[in-house]
């Protein structure tokens, strides 16, 4: 074998090295707790896991005692409000205390995001409307603010809305490209 087949089988080994090693590596940056009950309330609910996924560690890095400054509680940073309503047509109980536990709020937030998916049609307004507000979101559109694309994101007038949908997105193409056994 000569010096470029040499260095071609070695470049070979190098790449299949890194093709085992990268997803494994970025499993340490992208972890997935609470798998079993993403898994199982996403499914419930007709929703990709990984989808739900990227939504909670974006809100809370999958910290379940997470609380933002709006009141927003828990892995998935339900309002109160929000957890109620979901509560309420899933015939559970509702005590904002139970929002810190991850089974609870995993199945609370599945259940909203799949009506907001149901309700906007696009996974890019739907993420917008857990993020800035169902009200706002129909405005947007319906006021030709925005079109609902992820192309025209920079039109959605929340900052924040606009990077919440700019980071789910990103972190779900990730989690999809870590977990490709997770559907």
């Amino acid at each position: 074998m000569g010096k470029i087949g040499r260095r071609f089988l070695w470049l070979l080994l190098l790449l299949a090295l890194l093709a085992f090693l990268l997803p494994r590596a970025g499993r340490l940056f992208y972890p997935l707790p609470y798998r079993d009950s993403i898994v199982t309330y996403a499914h419930r609910e007709g929703l990709d896991p990984l989808l739900v996924a990227a939504v909670a560690r974006v809100e809370s890095k999958f910290y379940p005692r997470a609380r933002s400054a709006q009141g927003a509680l828990g892995l998935m940073q339900l309002m109160p409000d929000t957890a109620r309503l979901a509560a309420g047509h899933l015939g559970l109980p509702f005590e904002p205390d139970k929002l810190y536990n991850p089974d609870y709020n995993l199945r609370l937030g599945s259940w909203y995001l799949a009506r907001l998916l149901e309700e906007f049609g696009d996974v890019n307004p739907a993420l917008a409307a857990y993020n800035g507000g169902r009200g706002h979101v129909h405005e947007w559109l319906n006021g030709g603010v925005w079109d609902g694309s992820y192309a025209n994101l920079r039109q959605v007038p929340f900052p924040e809305t606009r990077e919440f949908v700019r980071r789910v997105r990103q972190d779900y193409r990730i989690y999809r490209f870590l977990y490709p056994d997770v559907r």
